[in-house]
């Protein structure tokens, strides 16, 4: 069958059995080419909601005198017959139409399906947003009228041509393994794939651009590199070459606007890393940072022949510098850049695991077959290997996560041809260049074995991260899932090297491994659950909930001297006495080895670091140099416990381990300090002074003309006052600045469960659906898919917090309001704060003021800086919290952000005033 009909409907509303088709859409295709289309509006029995007429521009005069869906059903059905129904998202569509149909006392359509959204996603895994408009933009398909029926259908019928050619690229290895996978995807796609498998039979010319390996089609990667000499000048004419007028940034950027602040920070940090000093510098939003620190960074590896390190603490950073910064560095400077960027090990996928993963006949259920199928063809396409690259559907995650590079205990990689981690740290050996994140640098930084080149000089970007990381890093993580996953793969390891290789057939051995094993994973979830119970007893007087809604408990002397707490030492101890059985086993095992086995080696390299930890986390008092805590799922699963463990002050460490040893360390932000010291930056961190430099670069943007920051004085008070009162008139403010600015919002809470209360409200609230409502947790999607959807509606209204106050630009007329519902106070019970508190108390410091104010101020100054990312925009800062100018630290806050028009007025003068400003 070679014959495709596209079909797009617009409708009333989401639900089938409610709402009716408004437009019908259709396109036809025979072979490759369009031959047809259809196209009608359809008057429903019904109005057409504002936000759909908004939406798609059809109103209920434009369907008044249209034919009712029954008088043209038949010429509907005829266009599908002997053909494959084609749409994206199909359940939509297909679901739609059968509905109407069905109403209408006619026969369901059962034809063969082909959803686009599905086919794109397998088919090209990278694509950035399977929405139809991204994808039209990013296959640079004509959309002439977004949200009409005919319009879609064209854009999704010249998407379909596209993943028709796609397919023809593929090699035989891959669409055997996807012709394997077909019976679990949606889309009846059997017959695509087993064409191109007959013509590929009979194909005798090879591809060189797939390599063959287990089974796999894989892309040809070749990572050597010839090393080049900059031309070496005085670093002063290089930047002249670049920055004066006629120089290279005119030449390469349109509308070029020259930033003073940016030169200055280049000239500054080559300064530091010639006096060999430390520098901690600020940069404000429209510097252009990465660009400042990568001209000096780049300048000195090629003059010194010298590795330079840039860490990151966002992989979207990581991404904008790789795909944007340095292309743009080699136009400025005429020169290629050897750049490489490293992460963690679980970030590579390993093909072997792949591999017997395809080879394995397990059912799996449809995410996990939608990324093996995704992962296949991203095989053909990556160099990297580095899954970031892939938008995984939710459970694909897990089943990657079984599938990730392994690396040895040593430190060591494996080095086959196909590792990919192996690739990268080879290609991060030879890098002018080399870019990480902060916890891969944590972790090389406190690990015994060297995981990443050795360097002297690094730049490390987002650095207000910095002391996070490093805590988490140096401290640990113990929960039950994980636990038990890695005594599980222990034992299926080591059973299977008795019987396969090592030959022992006393069964009596085998049968007291598996028992032991059994005895280990009994008493680890008998542990578990106790303390499930444990925390639950004592939450009444001492807990906290973390930002996802666990309940948390830190754990003191006062719970080591207890009798309960006893119990878990007990239970504990069983667990150690196990696990130090296993290594016995394990140890004689090895004996009786021909060679040394690294899994062998593995395995009991992970029970000896499972005793440290228990013994650390519930044996030895370790609370006084570390904070302990647990969190548990109230509603999960009675052993859903995670227990955690991080030094109070990682600042000595820091010093003695990274600053001391480094011969020059940048360390650069736009939130680094507080009312312009940064202080709290050099003692968190433990900056040795006498090798250190300061600077703070002033942003180029008119805050005076671009910005107002409101904030009304007739809010419920937020302490005193009853929190449903604060949160309504937080809404009721809402939706007046949304009339004023059309949507376009930004709302920051500084809870889950104030966010969840407000997006309720301002549903109940909406006289029609004017605005779309997109917040985080409710909405599905990433971070970065939430965004995307903000800014492809007209009219909608964004609910974030906790990693939306930073690293979300939208900029120019997508975002006008940004509204701060609450200063963002970390929990005084949160158990690192409370713990940080405690100590800061006992050595007479104000635990407020050298604590919980920085981090606070500097949360809010990155919250704030969401707003302005370009000289042409222009907006508004709402705060709620009245305390920002009422409190006596209320200074603190607005010294710390840059100079704006501050109104502290009543709401309804504040909305006056915003009419006005816009």
């Amino acid at each position: 069958m070679d014959r495709y009909v596209v079909i797009d409907l617009e409708t009333t509303g989401n639900i089938t059995n409610n709402d009716q088709i408004i437009e019908v859409g259709i396109v036809v295709i025979e072979g490759n080419n369009i031959i047809d289309e259809y196209s009608t509006l359809l008057r429903p029995n019904k109005p057409i909601p504002p936000f759909i007429s908004k939406l798609t521009g059809i109103s209920d005069s434009d369907v008044e005198f249209a034919p009712v869906f029954e008088e043209v059903a038949g010429d509907i059905v005829e266009l599908f017959r002997d053909s494959y129904l084609i749409a994206h998202n199909v359940p939509f569509d297909l679901g739609f139409l059968n509905s109407e149909l069905e109403l209408f006392g006619m026969n369901r359509l059962k034809n063969p399906v082909l959803d686009t959204v599905e086919l794109t996603r397998i088919l090209f895994p990278q694509a950035p947003s399977y929405k139809l408009n991204q994808l039209a933009e990013y296959f640079k398909i004509t959309h002439e009228d977004p949200h009409r029926a005919l319009s879609d259908a064209y854009v999704t019928a010249n998407l379909f041509l596209k993943l028709k050619q796609k397919v023809q690229s593929l090699p035989l290895e891959t669409i055997k393994h996807l012709i394997k996978l077909e019976k679990t995807l949606k889309s009846d796609v059997f017959e695509l794939f087993q064409k191109q498998q007959d013509h590929l039979m009979f194909t005798t010319t090879g591809n060189s651009f797939f390599e063959s390996y287990k089974g796999l089609a894989i892309r040809s990667i070749d990572y050597d590199v010839d090393p080049e000499e900059l031309p070496v000048e005085p670093f002063g004419e290089y930047l002249d070459q670049i920055y004066e007028p006629n120089g290279t940034m005119e030449k390469v950027l349109h509308h070029y606007e020259k930033r003073v602040g940016q030169r200055e920070m280049s000239e500054y940090i080559y300064d530091a890393f010639q006096m060999r000093k430390h520098a901690i510098i600020e940069a404000e939003t429209g510097t252009g940072k990465s660009v400042a620190y990568l001209l000096p960074a780049v300048y000195e590896a090629k003059k010194k022949n010298q590795r330079i390190m840039i860490s990151t603490y966002t992989t979207q950073l990581q991404a904008q510098l790789l795909e944007e910064e340095i292309p743009m560095i080699e136009k400025l400077i005429s020169f290629p850049i050897n750049v490489a960027l490293l992460k963690g090990r679980q970030h590579y996928i390993d093909v072997d695991k792949f591999a017997k993963t395809l080879r394995d006949n397990q059912q799996d259920n449809y995410d996990v077959t939608l990324t093996k199928a995704m992962i296949l063809v991203w095989l053909t396409e990556t160099i990297t290997g580095d899954i970031d690259e892939l938008h995984l559907p939710s459970s694909g995650y897990l089943f990657y996560e079984k599938i990730s590079s392994d690396i040895k205990e040593n430190g060591s990689v494996p080095t086959t041809k196909y590792s990919f981690y192996h690739l990268a740290r080879k290609k991060a050996q030879v890098a002018d260049i080399l870019i990480t994140n902060h916890a891969l640098l944590c972790s090389d930084i406190f690990n015994e074995y060297q995981l990443l080149p050795t360097y002297e000089k690094i730049i490390i970007d987002e650095a207000h991260h910095l002391e996070e990381t490093a805590s988490r890093h140096y401290g640990l993580k113990l929960d039950y899932v994980n636990v038990q996953h890695t005594l599980n793969r222990i034992g299926a390891i080591n059973a299977d090297k008795w019987i396969d290789e090592i030959s022992i057939t006393d069964k009596l051995s085998l049968e007291s491994w598996n028992d032991l094993l059994s005895k280990t994973k009994y008493e680890v979830d008998d542990l578990f659950r106790t303390l499930f119970k444990y925390v639950l007893v004592n939450q009444a007087n001492k807990h906290a909930h973390s930002d996802i809604g666990r309940i948390q408990y830190r754990f003191t002397e006062e719970d080591f001297g207890n009798k309960k707490w006893n119990v878990i030492k007990e239970m504990t101890n069983r667990i150690i006495f196990y696990c130090k059985e296993q290594i016995r086993f394990l140890t004689q095992i090895g004996e009786k080895a021909q060679e040394d086995d690294t899994d062998l080696i593995s395995s009991i390299k992970k029970l000896q670091t499972l005793v440290e930890q228990l013994q650390h986390l519930f044996i030895y008092n370790s609370t006084e140099d570390f904070v302990n805590w647990i969190e548990i799922e109230a509603n999960g699963a009675k052993n859903a416990v995670y227990v955690y463990s991080e030094p109070r002050d990682i600042s000595k460490t820091m010093e003695k381990l990274f600053f001391r040893e480094k011969e020059s360390i940048i360390l650069t932000s736009a939130t680094l300090t507080m009312k312009n010291s940064f202080s709290f930056i050099k003692q968190r961190l433990g900056v040795p002074l006498d090798r250190l430099v300061t600077k703070k670069i002033q942003s180029p943007f008119s805050y005076q003309d671009q910005v107002r920051l409101m904030v009304p004085n007739d809010f419920p008070d937020i302490k005193t006052s009853n929190i449903d009162d604060f949160v309504f008139a937080t809404c009721e403010a809402i939706l007046s600045l949304a009339e004023i600015t059309n949507g376009r919002m930004m709302i920051l809470f500084t809870s889950y469960d104030m966010l969840k209360r407000a997006y309720e409200l301002i549903r109940e609230m909406m006289v029609v659906d004017e605005y779309v409502l997109i917040a985080q947790g409710i909405t599905s999607g990433s971070r970065s898919r939430l965004k995307k959807n903000f800014q492809t509606f007209d009219q909608a209204i964004l609910f974030g917090t906790s990693s939306f106050w930073e690293g979300v630009d939208i900029p120019g007329d997508d975002l006008s309001c940004l509204m701060i519902v609450r200063l963002p106070f970390q929990p005084p019970h949160h158990p690192v704060y409370e713990a940080k508190a405690n100590y800061l108390q006992a050595h007479k410091k104000n635990p407020f003021y050298e604590l919980a104010l920085p981090n606070a101020v500097i949360r809010f100054k990155q919250g704030f800086g969401r707003l302005i990312r370009s000289a042409t925009d222009r907006g508004i800062v709402f705060v709620c919290d009245a305390r920002i100018v009422k409190a006596s630290y209320g200074k603190y806050f607005t010294d710390s952000i840059p100079d704006v028009p501050i109104a502290h007025k009543s709401t309804a003068k504040l909305m006056e005033q915003a009419k006005k400003w816009f």
